[in-house]
């Protein structure tokens, strides 16, 4: 593997776990949610900036995943507020 930044390694883990659990994992550019009932898209542009992820169901937004280090795990009000805005499109 090439070496990579920390936050590169944990979307590779989480691209992985996704892919495990049944998620179709695509990049914002080749966005395509009717490709299966669960759809992962990367680097989504909310109101306040990309989120790293946001998971649709059928097609509607129904979560959002963040890659961080664990330093970062505490300084989540910006990613709560993505979360939030996803809400207002359901």
């Amino acid at each position: 593997m090439v070496n990579q930044n920390p936050e590169q390694i944990a979307r590779d883990c989480i691209d992985k776990q996704l892919r495990e659990c049944g998620w179709i994992v695509q990049d914002i550019k080749h966005i395509n949610l009717n490709a299966g009932t669960g759809v992962a898209v990367k680097e989504y542009q909310t109101d306040v900036g990309p989120a790293d992820y946001v998971l649709f169901a059928e097609g509607k937004p129904c979560g959002v995943i963040e890659a961080k280090r664990i330093e970062e795990g505490h300084r989540m009000s910006v990613h709560e507020l993505q979360g939030k805005i996803i809400q207002k499109h359901l």
